[in-house]
């Protein structure tokens, strides 16, 4: 019997997916409906099940709040867990107030989640404490975009502008001449310092510092829009010393990650880490390969195998999802020596806790068959390859010249992906990026035929390719371009050294 709805109104933080609290993960995982606003990340849409119904606000708060309220209503009375995803903290400036009392009082079961304030967190990335020993004890926040017609919420500048310690301005951006000009009125020095931080948190974080008289002036010029977030005070002046985020080695890049969402995880957030805007646009998802009796008869004769041959993680993975549907145990596999190319595919059949004999570091069929010709003589040697359905045939045949029988097996299938749940797709086309990071040859293709990669690459010139190895690289220039990078390792993690070295250049 299905349980009765209940609506979670979670804070999804100040920006940073990482920022997240644990309890407010928990609860995306277990949601049926998902109702989120815009600024809240849409990374994180990727924590609730896929079959979870998800409903945006729109970017400009399309959905008036009584619909919102309606709809989040409307949901749970059928019997549904609803998470309400807000930006920041439910309760503070969110209207989660409003929406808890209507809650309340249709007498509907729900749960607060607090979530990590952009008030505390956005100075943290801009390297600017808001009390600080030497400087300040306290602090103020107030937004300047109150009603100043409603008396009961009118802010009052004259007390404001003689409170000490840092003030925090939220959504102050669009009447910052104005809310200045008061402060200056009401006795604040026209030098006290200011910072105005745009994206806070996030890669494409952009900030300026000035005093009160001229910021208004800086901004404009800089180009600084909501959302943004505001501190005045004494403390901005440690900025230079503490801004720590901004100083990250790929800060201001962004980078489009193409790999499959399964995979795209440490990849996008190991870059993330290191600073960069990172859009995640998966180009390929791994489905079964159309022709199966191949994996059958080569499971059959499984033991008569003298080497299986794993060339990527997503065929370890694909191969022994279909053997275990066979067999029970794993020593049915038999006595054949494996080989895996790539540190990352060795790492999947560790996991496995089976041994890898042989590990050539380089996707290059000549060079790895020199690696099997270090270990032994291939001659009529019983070869069984487990890979994608579609791949380049240079290293069967590399291997059948050294006189190696080698069955060539597909085991898994790469298709185009086409959903865009978080905006990324819009985001890339509208705006451009600095680099796409491509991990094999189907994610250029794909992204390609999703893209029309040489139209891409004209639109915004600043756009560049990296490519991970020479098989990515043969896809690239198959399309008349030429990665700016190759990693030397053909690893993500030689890629992202590759985009290292790039950075500090």
């Amino acid at each position: 019997m299905k349980s009765k709805g209940i609506v979670y109104l979670v804070g999804a933080g100040p920006g940073d997916a990482g920022l997240l609290t644990l309890r407010g993960a928990e609860l995306l995982r277990q949601a049926e409906v998902v109702i989120y606003d815009a600024l809240a990340n849409p990374e994180l849409l990727h924590l609730a099940p896929a079959a979870a119904e998800f409903i945006s606000r729109g970017k400009n708060m399309e959905m008036p709040q009584a619909e919102i309220t309606a709809t989040i209503i409307a949901k749970v009375r059928e019997g549904k867990i609803v998470v309400r995803l807000k930006g920041g903290d439910p309760f503070i400036f969110g209207r989660g107030g409003e929406e808890a009392e209507a809650l309340l009082a249709e007498n509907i079961p729900f749960e607060i989640v607090p979530g990590v304030s952009s008030i505390t967190a956005v100075p943290n990335y801009a390297g600017i404490p808001l009390t600080h020993r030497a400087h300040c004890s306290s602090f103020t926040v107030f937004t300047g975009h109150s009603d100043s017609a409603d008396a009961a919420t009118a802010l009052r500048y004259e007390q404001i502008a003689k409170i000490p310690g840092t003030k925090v301005v939220l959504m102050g951006t669009e009447n910052l001449s104005d809310w200045t000009k008061s402060l200056i009125a009401h006795g604040m020095s026209p030098e006290t310092p200011i910072a105005v931080v745009q994206h806070g948190t996030l890669g494409k974080q952009k900030s300026v510092a000035g005093n009160l008289s001229n910021i208004a002036k800086l901004v404009a010029e800089k180009k600084i829009v909501p959302p943004a977030l505001t501190i005045v005070g004494e403390v901005v002046t440690l900025r230079g010393k503490l801004n720590w985020f901004e100083k990250l080695p790929l800060f201001g890049q962004r980078i489009v990650v193409t790999r499959r969402k399964a995979q795209a995880g440490s990849f996008a957030a190991r870059l993330a880490q290191l600073g960069a805007d990172v859009l995640e646009v998966p180009t390929i998802k791994i489905t079964e390969p159309l022709e199966k009796m191949a994996i059958v008869d080569a499971l059959l004769e499984i033991n008569s195998y003298d080497w299986l041959i794993f060339t990527s993680a997503n065929g370890v993975t694909a191969f022994f999802d279909m053997f275990f549907k066979r067999f029970q145990d794993l020593r049915d596999i038999g006595g054949a020596r494996i080989a895996a190319v790539g540190p990352k595919t060795a790492a999947k059949l560790r996991e496995l806790h089976l041994q890898v004999d042989l590990q050539p570091e380089e996707y290059v069929g000549k060079k790895i068959v020199a690696e099997f010709k270090k270990f032994q003589d291939i001659d009529n040697v019983k070869m069984c390859l487990f890979r994608a359905e579609v791949a380049n045939k240079d290293l069967p045949d590399a291997l059948m010249e050294e006189g190696a029988i080698v069955d060539d097996i597909a085991v898994y299938r790469t298709v185009a992906e086409t959903e865009d749940r978080t905006g990324a797709t819009a985001r890339l086309t509208e705006e451009g990026a600095d680099w796409v990071t491509f991990t094999s040859s189907s994610t250029v293709e794909h992204f390609h035929a999703r893209f029309d990669l040489p139209k891409l690459v004209k639109k915004f010139p600043q756009l560049k390719l990296a490519s991970i190895g020479p098989e990515t690289t043969k896809a690239i220039v198959a399309l008349g371009l030429k990665p700016a990078l190759e990693a030397k390792e053909h690893t993500t993690d030689g890629l992202i050294a590759a985009l290292l070295k790039s950075a500090k250049a």
